[in-house]
């Protein structure tokens, strides 16, 4: 037949919309061209395809060969389309017969290499959650086990060349399922950049109001800030909260995947635990764009909030980022969504992420430390600190101010080490318990439900409106120590949050804010 119909799928955004490849063959001279929306990566594979074919033993068509991606509106990128272009162009040419009842519901994704081999491509998870919401089976590259390897039942058909996919379409050698064990899990590890080593609380010396800190953090999963002298710990203790937190449902550790898929990390966006994917551990350094943190760029690709989305991200250095890049944040923290816009594409990734953050107190980094005096004057203080704005200070719920650790505390830890984490692990596993029965995490609880979830005690209420009086707490940074409040009370079990949980919400909140 002169006209071959195949189906394949974009990827735009978090959202894989069906395309369909059309190739016709028509008589005149040789030209081979692509029509429907194809970015340069799509318009190259007319070279990719051409070369595979004849390497892989099949005949070029002479004539007029037109490819038609549609619908004709929609952008179409990257390699992804190479293998359906070339099993088209094969059925139109009458040289692999194969009856239209197999290529029902059938879906082609691969990277042609000149030889015929196929290459993952980015997003093949996302494409097969949508293919399975219609009932679509998928064939993809061998080498793709990885973006799957966390969500074996979606493993689609796997094939190593375009001969391969041909014998199968043909009834040769059928293909059999793409292998998604532990050597998947293992390659999706190795290649993740923000890996981090196995830590825990009981590396750290000292620091107890810290760690207590980020056992409540982890327990209701509150955004965090460390201040303190450098070589203090910040960054250990800000390392040591995924350890912490537990492992992902099997729908959050889908989101995971599929977002590393996306953007092309398969997989890489956690830690391998005993049972799968570890939430994710983001640490940008303090010199990346706004693009590279929210999200943007010509493709609208997810940025690190999105990465991190189900796990952490953590900025070290805070007041070293650009203004307008922790701006930027503000809107996402509360909203768990962050919408990237650019003149043709339209793009929406989740971002629910807990911020963990370090910074120095001053300039030089000895503000109030023992070991070391300062060298800033009080207006270069003001000035840095001046670079975080009160608004996303107010949305940080936890400040907690570290000192240097002194030898007494190295030596006490030498004679008895601590046996904090498991501990910390039994508590934090029963706090987040109780806020999966009552249907929702206390850092997500909205200011409507809050005072009937937490159901603060009139001491309580008093204490947190002292606060507001003597502190000048915002009505969110009201309602945030309120979330804290109740997340000591799930540590401790009790029903009510009483006026100590209330004043202890309040005095981790007050690093910086004098």
């Amino acid at each position: 037949m002169a006209l071959a119909q195949l189906l394949c799928r974009a990827q735009i955004g978090l959202s894989a919309p069906p395309v369909g490849v059309e190739v016709h063959l028509g008589s005149g001279l040789p030209v081979f061209s692509i029509v429907g929306l194809p970015a340069a990566a799509v318009r190259e594979s007319k070279e990719r395809v051409r070369a595979a074919l004849v390497n892989s033993g099949f005949e070029f068509p002479a004539g007029r060969i037109t490819v038609n991606l549609a619908p004709a509106d929609l952008p179409k990128d990257g390699g992804r389309f190479d293998l359906a272009i070339a099993i088209g162009i094969l059925l139109a040419s009458g040289q692999l017969p194969v009856s239209p009842e197999t290529l029902r519901g059938l879906e082609l994704y691969g990277e042609l290499a000149l030889t015929g081999e196929l290459r993952t491509v980015p997003g093949l998870l996302l494409a097969a959650r949508h293919a399975a919401d219609v009932g679509h089976r998928l064939i993809v590259p061998s080498d793709s086990s990885a973006q799957f390897a966390w969500v074996p039942a979606a493993a689609p058909l796997a094939a190593a060349t375009l001969l391969d996919v041909c014998r199968h379409l043909a009834g040769e050698r059928r293909l059999s399922g793409l292998r998604t064990g532990e050597a998947g899990m293992d390659a999706g590890v190795e290649a993740t950049p923000n890996c981090l080593t196995v830590g825990t609380l009981d590396d750290i010396c000292g620091q107890t109001e810290a760690k207590r800190a980020l056992i409540v953090a982890a327990a209701g999963r509150h955004s965090l800030l460390f201040v303190g002298p450098p070589g203090c710990g910040k960054t250990m203790l800000a390392q040591r909260l995924p350890a912490l937190l537990p492992e992902l449902a099997e729908q959050e550790a889908i989101e995971v995947a599929s977002i590393a898929s996306v953007s092309g990390a398969a997989g890489a966006s956690g830690l391998q635990g005993s049972r799968g994917l570890r939430r994710p551990f983001r640490a940008p350094h303090h010199t990346a764009s706004a693009h590279a943190i929210v999200g943007g760029g010509a493709r609208a690709r997810p940025g690190e909030i999105t990465l991190a989305h189900q796990g952490v991200l953590f900025l070290d250095e805070l007041p070293e980022f650009d203004r307008r890049v922790l701006e930027a944040l503000r809107e996402p923290l509360e909203s768990g969504i962050v919408s990237v816009s650019r003149a043709n594409l339209q793009a929406e990734y989740p971002a629910r992420f807990q911020l963990v953050a370090a910074m120095n107190p001053c300039p030089c980094g000895h503000l109030g430390d023992s070991a070391a005096a300062c060298r800033c004057s009080p207006k270069s203080v003001e000035q840095y600190r001046a670079r975080l704005s009160g608004p996303l200070l107010d949305r940080l719920d936890l400040r907690v101010a570290l000192r240097s650790v002194d030898e007494q505390e190295i030596s006490a830890h030498r004679r008895a080490p601590q046996a904090l984490q498991r501990a910390a692990l039994e508590r934090i596993g029963a706090a987040r318990e109780c806020q999966r029965r009552r249907g929702r995490i206390n850092a997500d609880l909205s200011a409507a439900e809050l005072e009937s979830i937490a159901m603060p005690t009139p001491a309580a209420l008093q204490v947190l409106a002292m606060a507001r009086r003597k502190f000048g707490l915002s009505l969110r940074g009201t309602h945030r120590c309120l979330r804290v409040a109740r997340t000591l009370a799930d540590l401790e079990a009790v029903e009510r949050v009483d006026e100590r949980h209330a004043a202890e919400a309040v005095s981790l909140r007050r690093a910086l804010a004098d």
